[in-house]
């Protein structure tokens, strides 16, 4: 993001951070209690505190909290594979047996990525892909026992998500095929990875559920339908999708086995962006078959959805499942990009018994100068009822908490500079993730590649 605009944003909330301020109040308060649904009741505190700068230079974190380095790009994996690859990304935490945890972690490699995922026999899809996950095993005070491959030779693992039976769905954001970038294999697919047992799922893509550039999933745990975000830059931007398994639910078998694909398409709105209104909601959402999946020929978004087209958005990034509806994410919108309106940050909900969609929130300028923060990627629900939100913008970086009270608070801030003393910059927050006893924050600075682990008196 470069647009003045957003270097006037990026101002204000390093301004916020910078002076120790812990909560900003939003404007449209009600309608972040939209964001909650099926969560516990928030505490009604208002954040943590201020942020305490770190002596380290790694992590700034409010008083009473501390970090651990689980994980540094470039440092040798413990399984002896090779090293700790780059560009670490979205992550799940997932219980273990004796109280262990296991960390699920994408890393977003392209082509000429730095350090890549090692390729390891049984696990690789295509040995030209750099990409892939690893998974760290820890102890319950958070210890590293084991760090291996889980799946390697794919490409630009950016989100995904976690199935009802504990397994991660990695996400390919490309849609690069064979003979492209020096694959030998198409890529843009989801692959399912059991971080207890990689080699059971192994490197299989699941085809059925589209070549497209994936960024995050969700799934209604009552029928095992799966919804799916597509990051698209460029126009005609991306779509959100849905797949139904031809035999929902039950593990590894239930996707492989294939379904049907479909997108979105609220009658009357080619553009999400166009909608500016809080609270603005849609009935009879259509869902479209997909005319080519596989995408052998045009990309999906390209594709011919008839006369009434499909319904495109801009940056379509994190999503989750809460309550009765999926929830997801546009990270941003630019008309200067070929948005039909802009805006900093959209969050809109989906429910399916009801076909009804709605917008739940509108970040940026034009709804509370306040906000400190812009671009909102990855999001997990917490521990004390509330959200994290990793920030993906310009400036300075941040994990931020949401409050069911409308209030949003700094709960993290990268320090490691990659850039220069004179013109500094920091590496996006992505990943972010709980222990499933909510004891534990777990979050990834993308550059350097760098998986924190943080502790302290979590409500």
């Amino acid at each position: 993001m470069s647009s003045a605009s957003a270097r006037q944003l990026a101002t204000r909330r390093q301004v916020l951070a910078g002076s120790g301020a812990a909560v900003a109040s939003i404007a449209f308060a009600g309608a972040f209690s939209e964001l909650f649904a099926g969560t516990a009741a928030a505490r009604g505190h208002s954040g943590y505190g201020p942020l305490v700068s770190d002596p380290d230079g790694l992590l700034d974190l409010p008083k009473g909290f501390r970090y651990r380095v689980l994980s540094r790009e470039g440092d040798p994996l413990r399984s002896g594979e090779g090293q700790v690859p780059s560009n670490h990304d979205g992550m799940a935490a997932f219980s273990g047996r004796h109280g262990h945890v296991r960390l699920v972690r994408n890393h977003e490699n392209r082509a000429a990525g730095r350090i890549p995922v090692p390729t390891v026999e049984g696990l690789t899809y295509d040995p030209m892909g750099k990409g892939g996950c690893t998974v760290l095993e820890l102890d319950g005070r958070n210890n590293v026992l084991g760090e291996r491959v889980a799946i390697a030779g794919t490409a630009v693992n950016c989100a995904g998500g976690r199935t009802p039976w504990n397994t991660w769905l990695t996400c390919e954001e490309t849609e690069d095929k064979a003979g492209t970038n020096g694959y030998t294999k198409d890529h843009g697919f989801i692959f399912e990875v059991d971080g207890a047992d990689p080699h059971r799922t192994g490197a299989v893509p699941l085809t059925a559920m589209g070549r497209f550039q994936h960024e995050a999933i969700a799934i209604d745990p009552k029928n095992g339908i799966v919804y799916e975000t597509e990051d698209a830059f460029d126009k005609p931007f991306g779509l959100f999708y849905r797949f139904l398994p031809d035999k929902p639910l039950g593990g590894t078998g239930s996707l492989r086995a294939g379904g049907h694909l479909e997108a979105m398409r609220v009658p009357g709105v080619p553009d999400l962006s166009a909608v500016q209104e809080t609270g603005a909601s849609f009935e009879g959402i259509e869902w479209v078959p997909v005319p080519d999946p596989q995408a052998a020929e045009t990309p999906i978004r390209f594709q011919d959805f008839g006369p009434k087209g499909i319904t495109h958005a801009q940056k379509l990034e994190g999503c989750y499942w809460g309550g009765s509806a999926i929830y997801f994410v546009s990270s941003f919108a630019h008309s200067s990009q070929g948005s039909a309106a802009d805006h900093y940050g959209q969050v809109w909900r989906y429910e399916p018994k009801r076909r009804r969609l709605t917008l739940v929130i509108v970040f940026g300028p034009g709804s509370d100068v306040q906000l400190p923060g812009e671009s909102p990627d990855n999001i997990c629900l917490a521990s004390d009822g509330g959200l994290m939100v990793c920030e993906d913008g310009d400036g300075s970086q941040h994990v931020f908490g949401l409050t069911r009270g409308g209030e949003v608070y700094a709960m993290a801030r990268g320090r490691q500079n990659i850039g220069t003393s004179e013109e500094p910059a920091w590496g996006e927050f992505a990943g972010v993730t709980f222990a499933p006893d909510g004891g534990t924050m777990f979050v990834n600075c993308y550059t350097p590649g760098t998986t924190f682990a943080v502790t302290g008196p979590w409500r």
